[in-house]
This record gives C-alpha cells, structure tokens and sequence, in this order.
C-alpha cells in the first residue's frame, strides 16, 4: 500500500518500521566488544541509526530517561526519549519541527554526517516543564554496512544554571543601580518638598532592594551552593507593583515611557520571595521597555485566580513568531549578543524558585504580555 510521505519543517522524516530497528539492534548487540564498551563507560551513550532512531542506549542514558528497561527507547528519536516539548508537534516527531532547526543535537548529528566529530550545546524545554541543558557529542559509525551515530551525552544543566544565576544577579543589580541612577538625577531639577520626599522615598526602596540582592548574592556564594535560597514572605500584589512602577517609571533604560497600573488590579496578600518575585517581575518590565517606542505605555496587573496570583506586564510590541520559541532560552535576544538574560531568568526564578507558571502571548493586534501566576497561599 503507498504510504503518504511524512512533511517536515527540517531532517529527513521517515522512519524505519518496528521489525528493522529490531534486526539493526540485534546485529550491534551480537558485538560483544562494541556492546561491552558502550555499557562500561558512565558517560550516557546512545547509537542511532541513519534515521536517528535508537537502535542501542546504554544504562546511564536510561536511568537519566527514567526508563528501567532498553524495550522502552528503541526505535525512538532522542527528543522523543528525553521529552522535548517540539518532538510531540508533528506526526515525524524529533528533528522535523520548525523549532528542530535550531536544535545544538541535530546540528551535532548534520555536521557528524559529513564526516567530523561535532560537540553541541542542546538547550531542552520538556513536557513537564524542566530545562535541560546537554552537551552531545556526535560521531559517525560504520557498522556492517550500516551508517549509525554514536551519540555521546553530558548533563552540564547543573554547572549551567549555576553560571546563569550569577550572570542574572549582575543584570538584575545593574537594573536596580540604573533606577536609583535615574531617580538621583532628576532630583536636583525639582523644586516641590513633596515630590521630593516621594522621590527620596523610592531611592530609599529601590537601594534597600539592592542590599538585599547583595546579601542574598553572599549568602549564595558563602554556602557554595548551585541553588538560590529562597525566603518566603507574606507580601502585597499591589505594594509590589506601586513600588516597581516607581522605580522604572524613572529608571536609565526607560525614555519617556509611561508606566502604569491596570484598574482592575486587585490587592491580594500572598506568601511569595518578594526579592525573587520583583527582580521576575521587573525583568518583565525592563523587556517590555526594551521593546516599544518612546512615550508608549506599559501596562502591570495583580488578579486573583484560584488559589494563585497573576501578575503581568504588557506592552503593545509584537514578537515575531520565528523568535517566540527560543524567547526564554538563555541569552537568546533580538538586540544582539549579551543581551536576553532577563527574559531567561524569568523562566528560571518564576518556575524553578518561586514554583509559579510563566508564559507570554504575543499578537500583532494585542501586543505583547508576559504573564506569572504564583501558586501560594492566598490570604
């Protein structure tokens, strides 16, 4: 029976069946060599056929996978294994996305197919909501007349997520000093006591937020840890906004644009980080800033949902579709390269430290909104 071929946006599709991946399986396990050196090494090692199905994984591959037997990954695309959540998209699976094409893995597997050994970092986003940081290494393989992959692995997530937290503290400090900077240089040009106590008043917040970042940076580094420690407070939605608001209303980076809070926003009293929730929620700002043009407006809101908070900026810039997909990974931007920490490290604090929801949506009508809903208590 003719078979529809199956579209792809990137790799070759088509897969073979479930008989022939089963033949190529056997045919490498009979080596007991090659089998015996593939299993004694601790490093996560994968053989792929010329159709980037598994035909082999090794044992620390497997438990990295969370998978107690071999039966469960043969015939499967390494995307499909680990979670991914593009591999799913598609009838073709891993590698046949739009998203596949800027894949550090399937780059690593194009460039081994030509002949050199390729080493890719891979940035996963799974399913369940984890970021996987990997370095893979690529290498093409002759074996009976079959042209495989073997696919080497490093779980580098932990080293990573350590560089990037550190990284992300020294962008989020310089926020808060370009704040207090801006705040501090308008003050020699006013004349009211009041607008100057007012001003006073959140030069005076947003230098005791530095404090606390710098404390919060030493404890970090004193204990050697690679996790940040979070403090859960009960704090206000409103109160976290009105202080945000104040400060980038006036920040370096903000160039006549206008601040402002949503009228429907509610007053919620929540058990959060505050340090964590205003430097995820100021990043929203200073990127909302970062996209639109002088004198437009950019919108906070707090409401109430069951059993969380949702905050969210808004502003009336649009995200092209082909950058939507990598706007959380790390040090992606649209500016130029340094750029895209903040986006990055909403993700990472909103979801992994404050154990909120993150996302965006972005449309040429509606603009952009990045969104995080805080799963705590509500008082």
């Amino acid at each position: 029976m003719f078979r529809k071929p199956l579209a792809t946006h990137f790799l070759q599709a088509e897969r073979l069946s479930q008989s022939e991946i089963d033949a190529q399986s056997e045919i490498l396990i009979e080596n007991k060599l090659l089998k015996n050196l593939i299993d004694s090494v601790s490093q996560m090692l994968v053989i792929l056929n010329n159709e980037r199905q598994i035909v082999y994984a090794n044992k620390p591959f497997l438990d990295f996978c969370g998978f107690a037997d071999f039966k469960y990954v043969i015939g499967k695309r390494p995307g499909e294994v680990l979670n991914c959540e593009y591999a799913h998209l598609t009838e073709a699976g891993c590698g046949t996305t739009k998203f596949c094409r800027s894949c550090g893995a399937a780059k690593a597997i194009i460039e081994s197919k030509q002949g050199e050994q390729s080493t890719k970092d891979c940035q996963i986003s799974t399913r369940n909501n984890e970021n996987l940081e990997l370095r893979v290494t690529s290498t093409s393989y002759k074996f009976k007349n079959q042209n495989l992959t073997i696919f080497a692995i490093i779980d580098i997530s932990d080293k990573k997520r350590r560089e990037a937290l550190e990284r992300v503290f020294f962008h989020d400090i310089l926020n808060y000093a370009g704040g207090i900077s801006g705040l501090s240089s308008v003050l020699k040009d006013i004349k009211n006591p009041d607008e100057i106590s007012d001003i006073a008043k959140t030069i005076n917040q947003a230098a005791s937020n530095l404090v606390e970042e710098i404390k919060r940076q030493h404890q970090l580094s004193s204990a050697k840890r690679e996790e940040l420690i979070t403090e859960f407070k009960t704090v206000s939605s409103l109160t976290v906004l009105n202080e945000l608001k104040e400060l980038y209303n006036r920040h370096d980076l903000n160039n006549n644009k206008i601040i402002k809070i949503e009228k429907k926003s509610e007053e919620v009293e929540l058990i959060t980080d505050p340090i964590l929730l205003r430097r995820v929620i100021g990043n929203m700002i200073i990127n909302a800033l970062d996209a639109c043009n002088s004198k437009s407006e950019v919108t906070l809101c707090c409401v109430a949902k069951a059993n969380c908070v949702q905050f969210s900026v808004h502003n009336s810039s649009f995200i092209d579709p082909k950058n939507q997909a990598n706007i959380f990974k790390q040090s992606f931007s649209t500016k130029g390269v340094g750029r895209g920490l903040g986006t990055y490290s909403i993700k990472l604090l909103g979801e992994k430290y404050l154990k909120g929801k993150v996302w965006f949506k972005s449309s040429e009508e509606k603009g952009t909104t990045f969104f995080i809903e805080i799963n705590s208590e509500i008082h």
